[in-house]
């Protein structure tokens, strides 16, 4: 397992985008990349972080607390991981898909939510 993403919270709007991409991209120096479809490219901006690590800004989409998250890429047999940890007695829960990402959410024992997925083409 390794860590595919970090996602945080930044205003809703025109001018924090403008100062997301300058501080992301022209100040740190990430390399600003599409959304995949079905994410909506108004609420969603994605960085590069080196290799395939990448940084999300949620746009204002809902309560930081129930959007700001991780992701770890597993290896292997998805449908699995999600068994063993629903056996477990961990709640799971569908995410949006995205194209060649099958994924999942959970919540850590302390209700951090914890993003699931395998990379099995990129877009």
């Amino acid at each position: 397992m390794r860590l595919q993403h970090v996602s945080v919270i930044v205003p809703a709007g025109e001018e924090a985008r403008r100062q997301a991409v300058e501080f992301y991209s022209g100040l740190l120096g990430l390399e600003q990349r599409d959304v995949p479809p079905h994410l909506d490219p108004a609420g969603v901006i994605w960085f590069r972080a080196g290799g395939d690590l990448e940084l999300h800004l949620l746009q204002d989409r809902a309560p930081a607390e129930d959007q700001r998250h991780f992701c770890l890429e597993a290896e292997g047999d998805l449908d699995a991981l999600r068994a063993r940890i629903e056996a477990a007695g961990l709640e799971t829960r569908d995410a949006t898909p995205i194209v060649g990402r099958p994924r999942f959410f959970c919540r850590d024992p302390f209700g951090n939510l914890v993003e699931l997925t395998r990379i099995d083409e990129v877009v």
